[in-house]
């Protein structure tokens, strides 16, 4: 109830008028409260260094009394050994040049004698006439900035050791690889009387082992049998298949040197291997032997082949063609399978280039879209018909080159050629 005269008050003018005082009195601190107790240091220096004022806060920070300071110290006997070089080389005549400075990262001593990183600003007070009084600095605390800071670098550095782990780890990986690819491959040609042979083995990435092979082996004094391919897939399963393949033919082959007879024991080996595993298995080959006439310097050649691409003749007149082997089933899929077969001659300086589809399914072009193509082989091996077949695996290899990136898949090239008369 109000008493008889009085009316209440309806806005509660009152209660504002008490939150507004005590708020106020929050702001009263005095510009010597706010300089001494900020959340930095403040000092302020004759011009040649001398400290003539300095705040609490950094005085706290320095453990450092003031009668110790004020007029007895200069500014540079605050920081560290390093810090003072860098004050008086650099700090000071920038300053001096510029007339303020700003964000430089230096280190102050601790009456203890440790290090508190902090961040300097500087700027020089001059009077109305332009001549310079006195020097006013800024000084922040840094040490969360250094934790930081170090905490970067210490994972920058760690990064760093774990790339250069990466890649020494890749680089053995490699080099474990290339023994392996060696291994599936022959360490050198056999010397074949009356035929002259080359080969190349290209890898599209170091980091995998590719499913690519070839060989040339002697069957008796006079044949000798040779044989390309691709196993599908790629890594340590690819080469498992590749090296089964190689072997099994080169058995195959002494068994019974008719090439439709030893692709057809291969498709038994691998059809009952992988049939059945989850992991279906399969191959492309081609097959031959070489049956040389020292007489005549022709070099008489019988082949079947697997769903691999054909074999080009090139031959000593300068021209080039395909040997069609049309029909020819993948080796491995069925448990019967059929191959195709062709015969031809080499005369002297002819040559039969056989090679897997990584050549021929290479990308072209400027966005790198378009395959090379059977007709571009042609086209390419017409115009070095009449080499021999080291000169064919040189001009090819610099094909490859040539393909760059563009060049997905593993390639294996196998040239042999009568030699052309001397």
């Amino acid at each position: 109830m109000c008493r008889t005269g009085q009316q209440p008050d309806p806005h509660g003018t009152s209660d504002g008028k008490t939150a507004n005082a005590a708020f106020a009195a929050l702001l009263e601190d005095s510009a010597e409260e706010l300089y001494e107790s900020a959340p930095c240091g403040y000092l302020s220096t004759l011009m040649d260094g001398t400290i003539a004022k300095i705040n609490t806060t950094l005085l706290d920070w320095l453990r450092l009394e003031r009668e110790a300071v004020v007029g007895r110290m200069r500014f540079a006997d605050l920081l560290t050994i390093g810090g003072k070089l860098y004050y008086e080389t650099h700090f000071a005549p920038l300053l001096q040049m510029q007339g303020k400075i700003g964000g430089i990262a230096l280190e102050i001593k601790q009456a203890g004698g440790a290090r508190m990183p902090v961040l300097v600003s500087s700027v020089v007070k001059r009077s109305g006439a332009g001549e310079p009084l006195l020097i006013r600095t800024t000084v922040f605390d840094a040490r969360d900035r250094r934790a930081y800071e170090q905490e970067l670098l210490r994972a920058r550095k760690g990064a760093e050791e774990a790339r250069k782990q990466a890649e020494a780890d890749r680089a053995r990986l490699q080099d474990t690889l290339a023994v392996l690819q060696q291994s599936l491959l022959p360490a050198i040609l056999p010397h074949v009387p009356g035929v002259e042979a080359a080969a190349h083995y290209r890898t599209a990435s170091p980091d995998q082992l590719g499913g690519d092979f070839y060989d040339l082996f002697p069957l008796d004094g006079k044949r000798f049998a040779f044989f390309l391919g691709d196993v599908c897939g790629k890594g340590p399963q690819a080469a498992a298949v590749t090296s089964l393949t190689r072997y099994t033919l080169r058995a195959a082959a002494l068994h019974d040197p008719d090439p439709v007879a030893a692709l057809s024991t291969l498709n038994t080996v691998l059809h009952e291997r992988y049939t059945g595993s989850g992991d279906p298995r399969y191959c492309t080959v081609i097959f031959g032997t070489l049956d040389p006439d020292p007489v005549t310097g022709q070099v008489t050649v019988r082949l079947a082949a697997g769903g691999h691409p054909p074999a080009l003749i090139l031959r000593a007149d300068g021209t080039a063609d395909f040997l069609p082997t049309p029909g020819g089933f993948l080796v491995g899929i069925l448990p019967a399978a059929r191959f195709a077969t062709a015969t031809t001659v080499l005369a002297p300086g002819d040559t039969l280039l056989l090679y897997t589809d990584g050549l021929t399914e290479a990308r072209t072009g400027k966005d790198r879209t378009t395959l090379y193509g059977d007709e571009a082989l042609r086209a390419f091996t017409t115009a070095h018909a009449g080499k021999s077949p080291h000169a064919l695996v040189q001009a090819l290899t610099g094909l490859l080159d040539d393909f760059g990136d563009g060049l997905d898949d593993d390639t294996a090239l196998l040239v042999l050629g009568a030699p052309a008369p001397a």
